[in-house]
């Protein structure tokens, strides 16, 4: 266990983040269908390998969350496995274990994320072929009298027998109950949603026997609903987002990863910034970052203009350089 624990600090070092490439294949393929990018194996690992070996990326990411495709794949036009060449450049190795939100039986929209079915062989098979932490996804929808108890705790279940068998495979689990921005609801709903889906999940957790030294929390912020037309302050999520993790977070958890949960790249990053500049001498875990788009939005465009011949690899790279070192200072609140 002496192991994990470094490996979680090791996740979560000051000034460092996550990037979560860890996209499915629909989903990637949609990405890139909207950007004009035809969704092969080729492309896509073309796609990533651009991401993985830019230079000096390893100053700002601490680990690569991967999705099974990639995790199995040698880089572009190489011969290196990709967890072994990230190894080499002292980046950790993370892979999506989950199989995705499905529909939660007898409860009218909201899902239950599946996948622990076997989960036990397919950790040590991952572990043995260079996976140091792994990722779960839970979702949970805000809208009329939804989320419901079950819900919450049917996924906060999962995930605490989820982070059990990683710990029992020396592999890092990352804790990651989504309260989803999509809705009308009000910032206070969001609040009290992720309130209670936090103290759910650490419930669990303990009632499992999770060591929580050996774990990263991903949660959202505190945001209002993407069609609610309230108007907040950044000010306001960002004292709302920290209470509530106060509130419900040991302090024995290293660190706390955020995901960007549809913010933009920008904003994603200012209100990371704010956390750690304002809550610098009260938080006791490290505050930082594990996003997707947030991180990957421009590099993903210039490698549409790429595959157009109006772009160089390098453009890739360097727009993934740009956000990287942006959270890098904004995951130290100094951006």
């Amino acid at each position: 266990m002496e192991n994990l624990k470094l490996i979680a600090k090791q996740m979560v070092s000051s000034g460092k983040g996550i990037l979560a490439a860890d996209e499915s294949t629909p989903t990637c393929t949609k990405r890139f269908n909207n950007l004009g990018i035809e969704s092969t194996e080729n492309n896509r690992n073309e796609y990533r390998s651009s991401l993985f070996s830019t230079e000096e990326l390893e100053k700002f990411i601490s680990g690569v969350i991967l999705f099974d495709e990639t995790f199995f794949q040698t880089l572009h036009q190489g011969v290196e496995k990709i967890p072994d060449y990230l190894q080499r450049k002292n980046i950790l190795t993370g892979i999506k274990v989950d199989t995705g939100a499905k529909p939660f039986a007898n409860h009218h929209s909201e899902k239950i994320t599946e996948g622990l079915d076997n989960l036990r062989d397919r950790l040590t098979l991952y572990k043995s072929h260079g996976a140091n932490f792994a990722k779960w996804r839970a979702v949970i929808t805000i809208g009329d009298k939804i989320p419901t108890k079950a819900c919450i705790y049917s996924n906060a279940h999962a995930l605490a027998r989820y982070a059990s068998l990683c710990q029992e495979n020396e592999i890092v689990p990352i804790v990651e109950p989504e309260v989803l921005m999509d809705g009308t609801h009000t910032i206070q709903t969001c609040y009290e949603v992720t309130n209670m889906a936090l103290d759910a999940v650490f419930e669990a957790l303990d009632l499992l026997n999770v060591d929580l030294e050996g774990i990263v929390l991903k949660p959202n912020m505190v945001l209002p609903g993407t069609n609610s037309n309230q108007e907040v302050s950044d000010e306001e999520i960002i004292d709302l987002t920290f209470n509530v993790l106060n509130k419900n977070v040991p302090e024995l958890v290293p660190g706390i990863a955020f995901l960007s949960g549809g913010q933009s790249s920008d904003l994603a990053a200012k209100r990371l910034n704010m956390l750690n500049s304002k809550y610098n001498n009260r938080k006791p875990w490290q505050l930082t970052f594990s996003y997707g788009r947030a991180l990957q939005e421009d590099a993903l465009l210039s490698f549409s203009n790429l595959k157009k011949g109006t772009a160089k690899e390098i453009d890739v790279q360097n727009a993934l350089l740009k956000r990287a070192k942006m959270n890098h200072l904004a995951s130290t609140g100094s951006m």
